[in-house]
């Protein structure tokens, strides 16, 4: 197996993650992106000790994230699909990233092992469009020179929950093909021409699992950790490429976060021979005005705490960290727009 094994992290991290705080230990909520919900649950077993902070995330998609952080329900909200500044402003919301991570494909098809299959964008969007439904269509065959695919349908298998890894996919999808853009698009939730619907990475694994033929998209941290059978992708430049942490931080290091508003960044279909093509950071939104400011100062010490120390965690996960100017140019944001009710800074 190529790919390291790493111990489970829940699905929903309900977690009181103790190691050796105190009773005065300082207890924050967060929901939203599952594609975050790995490194967000180790990174708090591994800061409890030394930050006091106990962490209750629920992984319940970005969409549901959002709304728990615009009603107030939550400490922060977890998203990978980026808010506008409108709506941030709006709601009082400011929004930074935490780490870059990517999206794989797996299948359930006989006879095909972990990265014997070959896609490229154009015909994993047609699959998706409902367009090629056999897996030995002649425009997999080509992508497959030598590799047997049996005469059986695709079952395309998709986030019926609003999610930011479906913001992830849709958007490659939208980028390499005109024909997914003008009819399907790029959104936390579309209207899926082909195949059908499951809740969470549990539900798509699980129910391609239990299809044969099956397709679907999960975060690669969760493919890796459940050695799930993932695909190669074709990438910008035209290689064919497996999912690995090179091939990740390939893709982000050329991310542009100068001209990236509110950070932003667009990490899909990079050029670069050696780029995944499906990589995006995650973010997290927090108020500018909170009621309770000691709360968002103990987020803001959990997440100061990842960007000094979680680097580690983080490869361990497949995910990519971010630059240290990312990280130094978010801690002034912090400074400057999260302010206590009597106009404190929050963070210090």
């Amino acid at each position: 197996m190529r790919r390291k094994r790493v111990a489970p992290a829940a699905a929903i991290v309900g977690l009181c993650l103790a190691g050796a705080v105190t009773a005065q230990a300082e207890a924050i909520t967060g929901a939203g992106s599952s594609f975050a919900a790995p490194i967000y649950g180790k990174w708090a077993e591994a800061a409890a000790s030394s930050t006091g902070i106990t962490l209750n995330y629920q992984s319940i998609g970005s969409g549901a994230g959002q709304t728990q952080i615009i009603n107030r329900t939550v400490d922060f909200g977890a998203s990978d699909a980026p808010v506008s500044a409108d709506r941030l402003s709006t709601n009082h919301l400011v929004q930074f990233p935490t780490a870059m991570g990517a999206v794989d494909l797996i299948v359930n098809i006989p006879g095909i092992s972990i990265d014997q299959l070959k896609l490229d964008g154009p015909t994993l969007a047609a699959i998706y469009l409902g367009d090629v439904f056999k897996w030995n269509d002649p425009k997999i065959a080509a992508l497959n020179p030598g590799v047997t695919l049996p005469s059986i349908a695709i079952a395309p298998v998709y986030r019926a929950d609003g999610s930011g890894t479906t913001y992830v996919f849709t958007d490659y999808l939208a980028k390499v093909s005109p024909g997914f853009k003008s009819r399907v698009g790029s959104a936390t939730s579309v209207k899926w021409p082909a195949g059908s619907g499951a809740k969470g990475s549990e539900g798509v694994s699980g129910t391609v699992k239990n299809i044969r033929g099956g397709i679907g998209y999960v975060e690669s941290a969760y493919a890796s950790r459940n050695s799930l059978v993932t695909v190669q992708l074709r990438a910008h430049d035209g290689a064919f490429l497996k999912a690995s942490l090179d091939s990740f931080a390939a893709a982000a290091a050329a991310a542009d976060w100068t001209h990236a508003s509110n950070f932003a960044v667009d990490l899909n279909d990079e050029p670069g021979a050696a780029s995944w093509p499906i990589v995006s950071a995650t973010f997290v939104l927090l108020p500018t005005n909170p009621t309770d400011a000691a709360k968002s100062a103990a987020v803001l010490k959990f997440f100061d705490w990842a960007y000094a120390s979680g680097d580690p965690v983080a490869h361990d996960l497949q995910y990519v960290p971010l630059p240290a100017s990312v990280k130094s140019a978010v801690r002034d944001v912090w400074r400057a727009q999260v302010h206590g009710p009597g106009g404190a800074a929050v963070y210090k």
